[in-house]
Formats: C-alpha cells, structure tokens, sequence
C-alpha cells in the first residue's frame, strides 16, 4: 500500500463500511471486494463515490480490474497524485 497517503485509506474504508452497512473493523486493507460480499454494482457505486469525492476519473479498464481494498487505495492514491502534479 502506498502508505504516505493514510487518510485516503481511512476514508475509502469508512466509505465501503457505510455502503455495505458493516461494523468499520471488519473492512480491512487486506479485505477483497467479494469477503465483503461487493457485487459489481457496490463496485461501481463505490467508484462514483470516490471519484466525487476526490474529483478523480476512474479508468473504465482500471475500475473493471479492482477486486481488494488495496488495489481501490492505491489506484486513487496514483491518481491523486497524478492530479496534483499536473500544473
């Protein structure tokens, strides 16, 4: 995980515990999307999500292939970061 950017990994795991209405301790980084029994359509609702609230585009190819926890915070961190070193 791309830890320099913990407040990224603590929201997007607020925000799957609050869509999937689970206790916050059990949405871990090392959760999968089908541990926390997300179907295709909690994935994309969870991609809208973020994507508002960090004012970041998903990739169709790259949202297709996320499938943990981990691999959703680490895209977002990317493309944060891409964002702000764009001038």
């Amino acid at each position: 995980m791309l830890t320099e950017e913990p407040e990224v990994a603590a929201t997007i795991l607020d925000m799957i515990a609050a869509s999937q209405k689970l206790p916050r301790e059990q949405v871990t980084i090392d959760s999968t999307f089908e541990d926390l029994k997300m179907d295709s359509l909690d994935g994309i609702n969870l991609i809208f999500a973020v994507e508002e609230k960090y004012d970041i585009s998903v990739p169709d190819d790259a949202a297709k292939s996320i499938r943990t926890v981990r691999e959703m915070v680490d895209g977002v961190v990317k493309l944060i970061a891409e964002k702000t070193a764009k001038p």
